[in-house]
């Protein structure tokens, strides 16, 4: 892996007496599409600001590419940033919106506009260079901005939820422009975003952020697949989560009692589990397979249910069931179009059986660390 070109060691922000940071540590490396997530509150904006030099941390440190920034002013950091609102300048045509922070920093005239002319043709926007910014599509002015930003080669690009304004078919075509800038450039991406998908669909690695901490930092298919907490599997992506018990472990098998059923669920252990201890079996709607109520001793993982409500997903639906013998308990399964195809007959009111295997399953713990 590259040298990290961002280092955070113990960083805490306070606004009065609420923590915005605390005791933040990460490595961000050259060259890295980096995403940090996280609900509103949650610390990640204030963290791009620390970066940025909007904020001044109230300890710990901070290294860009090996310098400490703690007496760097924003203007002289080697980084820029997109906004949401893009921040562009009406009275200005594309090609001066682009070329404005190389003319304040005195490039000349003749290299400057080669470097404006050469983003416009990766940001694919030739020929759009005298439009002014009433002129363009939400797309073309998001791609305006990352043009102004990249043009002075940054060694760092912070984009502050970049795609929220977007509708989401654009906003999906933006998601695969932006990885695909970042591989042709090889700058660092550091994308800040409430969007789960976003987060997913174009970051190397992720850091989920919760009350002011890094809950943990993965790539998108292990934050996913193997959330480390309770947090992180219920904010990435949906999961049914319910409570259980360890009963026995077998190997790299534990079994587990819920309360719903008299049968006992396997699941794929971690370690440090414990007989007689309490946790949460997770299992992500995509992973449970939905059927008539017949064969019912074929499957291990198995609970009986009734069809309380179905969501039409277009490419795939959400049937939401709620468990036999626990009014309170509902669980969410989600078929692809295929899946649904073999099961259309399945309707609101229909008793059916949910089953999954062994590897399916998560164990986490029933807190937060």
């Amino acid at each position: 892996m590259k040298n990290p070109i961002i280092k955070i060691e113990g960083i805490t922000k306070k606004f009065g007496i609420k923590n915005a940071l605390e005791e933040i540590d990460l490595s961000i490396y050259e060259g890295e599409f980096f995403a940090i997530v996280g609900p509103s509150g949650c610390g990640k904006t204030t963290l791009l600001r620390v970066l940025a030099g909007f904020e001044v941390p109230d300890s710990g440190l901070l290294f860009i590419d090996d310098e400490n920034m703690r007496s760097i002013p924003p203007n002289r950091r080697p980084l820029n940033i997109v906004f949401q609102s893009y921040a562009l300048f009406p009275h200005m045509t594309v090609l001066d919106n682009i070329a404005f922070g190389l003319k304040v920093t005195g490039v000349p005239i003749k290299e400057c506009y080669q470097r404006v002319k050469m983003l416009l043709k990766l940001v694919k926007l030739s020929g759009l260079d005298d439009r002014f910014p009433h002129q363009l599509s939400g797309g073309q002015l998001q791609r305006v901005a990352l043009a102004r930003a990249l043009v002075k080669r940054p060694k760092v690009l912070l984009l502050d939820e970049p795609l929220s304004a977007l509708d989401a078919k654009l906003r999906n075509e933006m998601r695969q422009e932006l990885v695909r800038l970042q591989k042709s450039m090889g700058i660092t991406f550091i994308l800040v975003t409430h969007d789960q998908q976003e987060a997913l669909s174009t970051a190397d690695r992720i850091a989920v952020m919760n009350n002011g901490r890094i809950k943990q930092v993965a790539s998108p298919t292990n934050l996913y697949e193997s959330p480390s907490n309770k947090f992180v599997a219920d904010f990435i992506g949906s999961i049914n989560l319910i409570k259980c018990e360890v009963r026995q472990i077998e190997g790299e098998l534990c079994e587990v009692t819920t309360g719903l059923t008299k049968d006992l669920f396997s699941i794929k252990g971690k370690n440090e589990i414990s007989v007689g201890q309490s946790y949460l079996m997770g299992v992500r709607p995509e992973k449970i397979q939905l059927t008539k109520l017949t064969d019912i001793d074929q499957y291990d993982n198995k609970l009986a249910g009734i069809i309380n409500n179905i969501t039409y997903l277009g490419r795939s639906s959400m049937y939401h069931v709620k468990v036999s013998g626990d009014e309170n308990v509902v669980i969410n399964v989600s078929m692809s179009h295929s899946d649904r195809s073999e099961n259309i007959d399945l309707c609101i009111g229909e008793s059916v059986l949910m089953h999954w295997t062994a590897g399916s399953a998560l164990l986490l713990e029933d807190h937060d660390p």
